[in-house]
């Protein structure tokens, strides 16, 4: 199962800490991890393996969104800013557009991706 992880600045801190309060499920051999540039450079660091794509303001949300569309990717977990502007905002709604479209479950908070990780484990 192929699980993409983005964050924006402000919530980089939160993925990685949801990440390790779930390490025991993310460090699953059927789970792979796909990121953004920044994000994925971070969730490494703190001891995760995951595929590093662009920035999400270079083309990285996009990059997602493909994966998403292909069939590749399972599910999202993208913490957003709302508080903040994006200069890739159009980017962000495209893969939550196709999210919707393909029928992908999509997290945009921590309560949510919490969810989903509980019913993948209750599933499983």
């Amino acid at each position: 199962m192929e699980i993409a992880i983005i964050a924006h600045d402000g919530k980089k801190a939160e993925m990685v800490q949801f990440l390790n309060e779930h390490k025991e499920f993310f460090h699953q051999n059927k789970i792979t991890l796909v990121s953004t540039g920044t994000t994925g450079k971070k969730v490494k660091k703190a001891g995760f393996e995951v595929l590093r794509l662009l920035s999400g303001p270079l083309g990285g949300d996009a990059q997602i969104a493909a994966r998403v569309a292909e069939g590749k990717c399972n599910m999202v977990l993208f913490f957003r800013d709302p508080l903040e502007k994006h200069p890739h905002e159009p980017d962000v709604l495209m893969l939550m557009r196709l999210c919707d479209v393909h029928d992908v479950p999509l997290a945009t908070n921590p309560a949510t991706a919490e969810l989903l990780i509980k019913g993948l484990n209750y599933s499983v």
